[in-house]
Parts: structure tokens; sequence; C-alpha cells
């Protein structure tokens, strides 16, 4: 667990300093005061300042984790829920279950929707936290990702055969990057993206 001691002139202004450095929220943390400063005759033989240990009660992971099972509970739904921590502190959650294609949703709306809910969620009680959710149900974005890689070629000989560019659907900016990758070095075609979120498209046009 995190734990961290930090003295100052009162129990208050120790608590507000261990919050700030800690960047967790007061319910989060269990408080533990070592001791106060001295009052009356008993400051001048006792100590001038306040000290506290604050311990964080769960760590990022565990909050995560009792909040998507938490999360399926409220959905009537059952689920194993397993965290990978990547690099830059970034948390893969993964969601394996049955029946779990209502957390997914058409094209995954759902899905990137309840992502943007954990992220928003997380880091408000780990505000120091730099890293993001990144937020999986059924290995989905795994299987999407090759989908569209498999799309953008396919649309990229379409552009060559008709000899005109080729307009996707909006995407998310993950997606639309999925796309911009696929066709990097592909030499008989460009791709760029318009349009404002949430609506912004990617065009894949001939050379």
């Amino acid at each position: 667990m995190i734990s961290l001691e930090i003295n100052a002139k009162t129990v208050e202004e120790a608590l507000d300093e261990g919050i700030k450095k800690l960047g967790v929220k007061k319910e989060n943390l269990k408080i533990d005061i070592l001791y106060e400063p001295a009052q009356g005759l008993l400051k001048y033989f006792g100590s001038k300042t306040a000290k506290v240990r604050l311990t964080v009660k769960k760590e990022p992971e565990e909050f995560i984790k009792d909040f998507m099972l938490e999360l399926l509970h409220i959905f009537s739904l059952e689920g194993d829920v397993n965290i990978e921590k990547k690099e830059e502190d970034d948390l893969y959650v993964k969601i394996n279950g049955k029946d779990l294609g209502l957390l997914i949703g058409k094209r995954g709306n759902t899905l990137n929707s309840l992502q943007y809910l954990v992220n928003v969620v997380f880091h408000r009680q780990f505000a120091n936290s730099k890293g993001r959710i990144l937020l999986d149900v059924e290995n989905y974005r795994q299987k999407r990702k090759q989908t569209l890689e498999q799309l953008a070629k396919n649309l990229a000989l379409k552009a060559l055969r008709t000899k005109k560019e080729v307009t996707l659907e909006p995407m998310t900016p993950q997606e639309r990057r999925i796309i911009h990758l696929a066709l990097k070095n592909n030499r008989d075609v460009i791709t760029s993206s318009y349009g404002e979120e949430p609506y912004r498209k990617v065009v894949i046009s001939p050379r």
C-alpha cells in the first residue's frame, strides 16, 4: 500500500499537504494522527507540529476492478475482470464472460462511452495519475482492429480501381489511427481525415 507521513503546523495543514502529494480523495485514505501540536503550557515542552500518516485504502488496480465489478452488477451481468499494467501507468482492463454485448454496443459505441466514464471516475479518485484506463470486453478491440485493417485494404483497392477517393464512416481517433497505420506503407494511396469530432472521417485517395 502507498503510505505517506507529513509534518505541518496543524493536523488540517498536514492533511491538505498529504492529499495534494498523493493526489487521492480524502475518502480513499486511511488517516492516522500520530501526534498533534502541544497546547497551552505544554507547547513549551511538547511538539510544535502535527504529524499524520496517510495510507491509500485501495491501489489504482484494486479500485478499478471493484468499480467494474459493481458496474457489471448494475447491468445484471457476470464476468471476470483482469487488469494489466501498461507503459506510462496505463491500465488495460479486460472483461470476459457471457452475453456481454450490452457493454459493447453498436460498433463499440457503448464500450467507448464506458471507457470515457471509467477514466473520469478514476482520475477524480487518483488526480495525480497520468495513465489512461483502456477498457476491452471479450477481446472486442483486437477483433475490431483486424476488421478495420482489412477494411482499409479493401477500400484502398476500391479507390485505385475507381480512381476516386473513398470516405469512411465517422470513427473515433483510435480507429482512424488504425486505418492510417494500415495504409501507411501503401505507396498507391494516401489517407487524410476531415470533419469535427465525433463525426470526423478518414478519406482514402489514389495518388
